[in-house]
């Protein structure tokens, strides 16, 4: 039992473990602290000496009286709410606050609502209205605000005035949870230490999100193509951040804007899902089209919600209902598009899929809870972030090793690139005198000769072709680039008139679906040849050759394929027979990473297939 517990110590704080058991403690310590501090989301918590509550009724508009019951739902519907009755502290039994002789402030927290205070015998309510025309139409907000209650014993009014169609169902719950009582003028840094920790994680978030942008323009100075990733994993990171900060709690004493505080609260909240749903999306493979789409629609919503914003009649805050159910209908899209994604998928791709779907899920889980008063926020959202931000940094510190190793690499494989272009170079001589062999050009000149006599005009076109077909294949020896299918189906053609004055009866068809890709050059003419030669020449009469290029999400395919005599897969083919078939096949795998693949049947025909992967194109 004790060897048992001496290698799982050793193995826990091995050199590849511990960096795993940091993080996994870093998640678990933070989901602690989020769970904490949704609990305790009173956030004068540390700052009130005893328990306020308010006992009494509240009504809806102009409706029924209801009691007001502790740890019950108070509605919170656009319009106003009244609640009547007293501030009570200690117990329900005990004195009402106005009984002192110095008058004691209460701390009112207000999410996006205006209260006023009615005292009993008074004729006009205090009003506190952080949206009247003097503070500007636009500051809307959360914020503190204090009043004072001199009358001991008398009943008060407060009436709560929700403008909003959505976001603060729960503001009455808040309010009444929160009023506090405090006569120490330390009031405000009490609350702000209470949301300090969640300020010091958005922090840290910046901080990390900086370094991962950094990195990302590092990358894209030095022309390497995978920085995008990084791109969009620093700007989620980074607008997460802001989204910690400025939901925290407290924030009105840390930065005593409300405008900025609910800007940069929105912004930050549909930015950041955003940039994650464009980070999901570049993970995508089979449905990739279909989630650019889906987010090029979203930041479009984004934008025109910004632009519907600056208008007179529309606050930024009442936007956030329709970016909402947008952002919903975008997330069930990628939900739908994962499905696909997964059901295709193999080992890590398979698991990056899986994440992708918490983020997006509990998004949507955030939005019916806050529109049913269950809690406030992105709660659930921030928690997943937290837990996949840590699987994320777990995942670049094993892929950061690696990448230094594959610096160190780089020299060795630029060496070897070297070596392997002064072989595509002899490859490519060796293609072409492959090609140009005795037979050809005499059989060539001596269809020349006879077309003189016969028919001379035929014989210049016949000259003309030659000359152009022998043209591109010495103004290739010195190409050491891929070309263009289009560029090489010329020369394909140039053969083919050539070999159609030998052979008129062989039949030639083309179904170019895609041209618009780069190849070696001379692939395509030497395995014409060879269907011609060891195909079509061996049968009685006639014969069929098809070219056809095309391109998958993935690939782009080409395929030479005859009616000839066909031979036998089984028997090993000598590549020496077959033109330059060895060649071409290395030149596919060195160039373009691409591959040959040849089937054939006796008495039916011969297949070439040649598949060009999209992400090998230069």
């Amino acid at each position: 039992m004790s060897n048992k517990f001496t290698k799982f110590f050793k193995k826990v704080f091995s050199k590849s473990v511990l960096p795993v058991v940091g993080i996994l403690m870093v998640i678990f310590s933070s989901l602690f602290l989020l769970g904490y501090l949704n609990a305790n989301s009173n956030q004068s918590s540390l700052a009130k000496p005893a328990k306020i509550f308010f006992v009494g009724e509240y009504r809806i508009g102009e409706g029924e009286w209801q009691p007001i019951v502790d740890g019950e739902h108070i509605p919170c519907p656009k319009g106003d709410v009244t609640l009547r009755g007293n501030f009570h502290c200690a117990s329900p039994n005990g004195e009402y606050i106005g009984v002192f002789k110095d008058p004691i402030p209460i701390f009112f927290y207000a999410n996006h609502i205006n209260l006023s205070f009615l005292e009993e015998g008074d004729s006009r309510p205090y009003v506190i209205d952080h949206e009247n025309p003097l503070v500007g139409e636009s500051a809307c907000g959360v914020g503190w605000t204090t009043r004072r209650f001199v009358k001991a014993g008398s009943t008060i009014e407060i009436t709560v005035h929700n403008k909003h169609e959505f976001g603060n169902e729960n503001a009455i719950d808040e309010m009444l949870a929160q009023t506090a009582l405090y006569m120490d003028a330390r009031f405000e840094k009490d609350v702000l230490d209470v949301g300090s920790p969640q300020r010091n994680v958005g922090l840290f978030l910046i901080i990390v999100a900086v370094m991962f942008l950094g990195t990302a323009l590092f990358l894209t100075l030095i022309h390497v193509k995978d920085g995008m990733f990084l791109w969009l994993l620093g700007l989620a990171v980074l607008f997460a951040g802001l989204y910690f900060i400025y939901c925290s709690y407290g924030i009105y004493f840390w930065s005593d804007s409300v405008v900025t505080n609910t800007a940069t609260l929105g912004i930050s909240m549909m930015l950041y899902m955003f940039f994650l749903c464009a980070l999901i999306v570049n993970s995508f493979k089979s449905t990739q089209k279909v989630g650019i789409v889906a987010n090029i629609v979203l930041g479009a919503c984004i934008v025109l919600l910004s632009l519907l914003s600056t208008s007179k009649n529309h606050l930024f805050y009442d936007t956030w209902t329709i970016w909402a159910i947008a952002q919903c209908i975008v997330n069930a899209v990628l939900l739908v598009c994962l499905i696909k994604e997964i059901s295709v998928a193999k080992g890590n791709h398979k698991l990056v899929c899986i994440g992708a779907c918490l983020p997006l899920i509990f998004f949507i889980v955030d939005v019916v809870a806050s529109r049913l008063a269950l809690w406030y926020g992105g709660f659930a959202s921030m928690c997943v972030f937290v837990v996949l931000f840590a699987v994320v940094m777990v995942i670049l510190l094993r892929i950061i090793p690696q990448s230094i190793n594959a610096i160190s690499k780089a020299k060795k494989l630029e060496t070897e690139k070297l070596i392997l272009n002064n072989q595509l170079t002899e490859s490519r001589v060796s293609t072409m005198m492959s090609q140009i062999r005795p037979h050809f050009i005499y059989n060539t000149l001596g269809s020349i000769e006879q077309l003189c006599e016969l028919d001379p005009p035929k014989a210049g076109e016949l000259v003309h072709n030659f000359a152009k077909y022998l043209r591109g294949n010495f103004g290739e020896l010195d190409n050491p680039k891929p070309i263009l299918m289009s560029q090489e189906m010329e020369h394909v053609h140039h053969y083919i008139s050539i070999e159609n004055v030998r052979f008129p009866d062989m039949t030639f068809t083309f179904e170019m679906n895609s041209n618009d890709f780069y190849i070696p050059a001379l692939t395509i003419q030497p395995i014409v040849e060879n269907a011609i030669k060891h195909g079509l020449m061996k049968l009685q009469k006639g014969g069929t050759i098809k070219v056809v290029s095309y391109e998958t999400d993935t690939d782009y395919c080409v395929v030479v394929e005859d009616d000839g005599v066909g031979f036998d897969t089984n028997v090993l083919l000598d590549e020496r027979k077959h033109v330059g078939i060895r060649n071409i096949r290395g030149r596919l795998q060195a160039m373009v990473n691409g591959t040959l693949q040849i089937e054939s049947t006796i008495g039916v025909g011969t297949k070439v297939s040649i598949t060009i992967p999209k992400e090998a194109q230069p």
